[in-house]
């Protein structure tokens, strides 16, 4: 199994499959603009902005399991983070990441990087690193500001 074989939904509704990324290096968070972290947003897009072109993706995975802090559409989601963050890296759209409906991709990914106390996702902003080869290689908790997984970035880049 590999991040590769799972398809998701781009905000916009189109249904696309992972394997798009191979050779990438990934950031994948989970997001909600209404969360105290939202300007996380702004530290994801200056990582994105410095690093595409060198083969990084970030991509942002909006849920509302905590606290209704991400209680808009899809629409509605992706204009907040457009307008007030200036997002151009993939959004997706809206999923559960834990529980009975977690999306699949969700549950592949806390099976390869377990949180301190458990698998399961805390909160929002929790950050995934995935290598080239699709590997997990690292899981950042929401408080971990962008900025401060930039070397590992690089690393995972060969840079």
């Amino acid at each position: 199994m590999s991040i590769y074989e799972f398809s998701v939904q781009k905000i916009n509704g189109e249904e696309t499959s992972l394997a798009n990324y191979k050779g990438k290096v990934l950031l994948i968070v989970n997001t909600a603009s209404k969360c105290g972290f939202a300007p996380q947003l702004d530290g994801l897009q200056a990582l994105y902005d410095k690093y595409k072109d060198q083969g990084l993706e970030v991509l942002g995975f909006p849920s509302n399991q905590f606290m209704n802090q991400e209680p808009g559409s899809n629409d509605e989601i992706n204009e907040i983070c457009k307008v007030n963050y200036g997002v151009t890296f993939p959004m997706f759209s809206k999923i559960d990441v834990n529980g009975s409906n977690a999306h699949p991709l969700y549950n592949y990914l806390t099976s390869q990087a377990s949180g301190i106390l458990s698998k399961k996702i805390k909160w929002n902003f929790t950050k995934f690193l995935v290598d080239q080869e699709g590997n997990v290689i690292n899981r950042y908790a929401p408080q971990k500001e962008p900025k401060d997984i930039e070397d590992d970035i690089k690393q995972a880049l060969g840079k």
